[in-house]
C-alpha cells in the first residue's frame, strides 16, 4: 500500500470513508491527518488545514481507536516513546498526541482522555536529490552540507533521497535515525530505501548515535535529521575532526536565520558545514544550493 492508503486504514471506518473519497491527485498532497475531539476531522495540504468530508465531528472513542489500530493494541509501548512527543509507526508515519496526561516522575505514562491527535505521513520522493547532489558536488567532492527548511518543509524527504544516492554511488553512509523517520526500520529492514551502502542506528539520541556510528562502522559520511541539541553539535564536531563528511537537517527558513538562534550561530562559528540547501515550497527554485560562512 502507498502511504497515504496505509495511513487511511488506521482510522475507524467512517473517518476512512471521507479519506478515500479525495481525488487522487488531493490523496498525493496530503501531508497530515488532524483529529481533535469535538470538531471536525482534518487534512494539511501545503501547511494549510483543509476539512475531511464527514457527517459530524470526531468523538473521542474515534481518537481512541485509531490509537489502537495505529498502535496494534500496544498503546503503552508506543506511549514510552512520548518523551519526545509522539511515536513513530511502521513506514515512517509520525502520531502525535494531545489529551489529559497522567505523568510519573515528571514523564507522561498515559492519556486518561485524548483531545487531539495528529498523524504526519511520510512521503517518498525518490530521485528529488538529483540536481541537489550535482550541484553540491560541483566542485569536487561532497561538501559537508546542511539542509534548511520549516518543520513540514520536506527536509527528511529530501535528506533521505541524498543518503540514498550517495550511498547507491558507493560511499559509506552511517545514519543516525533518532525517530525512524528517515529509514524506518521494521524487525531491522529499512521500510524506505536508503542505499545499499548505508548503516542506520534508530531508537537513541543523535549524539550518541553518531558517535556509535563513527566508531563502530567506519563510514564516510555521517547523516543525521534535526539538529537541535548543543550535544548533536558537539557530536557533529568531533565526526568531522575525524574526518568524516556530514549530511544534516536544521528548522530554518533561510541562511540568514541560522545567526539568530544561538545554537545554529555556534555551529556555523566552527565552520563545520560548507554548504546550504535550503527548501522554499513556495519558489520555482524548490532547492537552493547557497555556501555558508567559514
Amino acid at each position: 500500500m502507498d502511504s497515504f492508503t496505509t495511513v487511511a486504514a488506521l482510522l475507524p471506518p467512517r473517518l476512512r470513508r471521507g479519506m478515500e473519497g479525495l481525488p487522487y491527485p488531493v490523496r498525493r498532497r496530503v501531508e497530515e491527518v488532524r483529529l481533535r475531539a469535538g470538531q471536525m476531522p482534518m487534512v494539511v495540504l501545503n501547511g494549510e488545514e483543509l476539512p475531511l468530508p464527514a457527517d459530524g465531528p470526531v468523538s473521542e472513542r474515534e481518537l481512541s481507536l485509531t490509537l489502537e489500530v495505529a498502535t496494534r493494541a500496544s498503546t503503552h509501548t508506543a506511549l514510552e516513546q512520548l518523551r519526545q512527543g509522539y511515536f513513530t509507526l511502521r513506514g515512517g508515519h509520525r502520531v502525535g498526541l494531545c489529551g489529559t496526561a497522567v505523568t510519573e516522575d515528571g514523564r507522561v505514562k498515559s492519556f486518561r482522555h485524548l483531545s487531539s491527535l495528529n498523524i504526519r505521513i511520510a512521503h517518498v520522493v525518490p530521485g528529488c536529490g538529483e540536481e541537489v547532489l550535482t550541484r553540491l558536488r560541483a566542485g569536487g567532492s561532497f561538501p559537508n552540507t546542511l539542509i534548511l527548511a520549516p518543520p513540514g518543509g520536506g527536509k527528511t524527504t529530501l535528506l533521505r533521497d541524498l543518503v540514498r544516492l550517495l550511498s547507491n554511488g558507493g560511499t559509506r553512509v552511517g545514519l543516525a535515525d533518532e525517530r525512524g523517520e528517515v529509514a524506518a526500520l521494521w524487525e531491522g529492514v529499512p521500510q524506505f530505501d536508503v542505499g545499499e551502502h548505508t548503516d542506520v542506528l534508530e531508537g537513541c539520541p543523535k549524539a550518541v548515535g553518531l558517535m556509535l556510528l563513527l566508531r563502530g562502522m567506519n563510514p564516510q559520511i555521517l547523516a543525521c535529521d534535526e539538529v537541535t541539541d548543543p550535544a548533536d553539535c558537539a557530536a557533529l564536531e568531533r565526526c568531522s575532526n575525524s574526518g568524516v563528511g556530514l549530511l544534516a537537517t536544521l528548522h530554518a527558513r533561510k541562511v540568514e536565520d541560522l545567526a539568530q538562534k544561538p545554537l545554529y550561530r555556534a555551529l556555523l562559528a566552527r565552520g563545520l558545514f560548507q554548504r546550504a540547501v535550503v527548501i522554499r515550497r513556495d519558489s520555482e527554485e524548490r532547492y537552493r544550493v547557497e555556501g555558508l560562512p567559514c
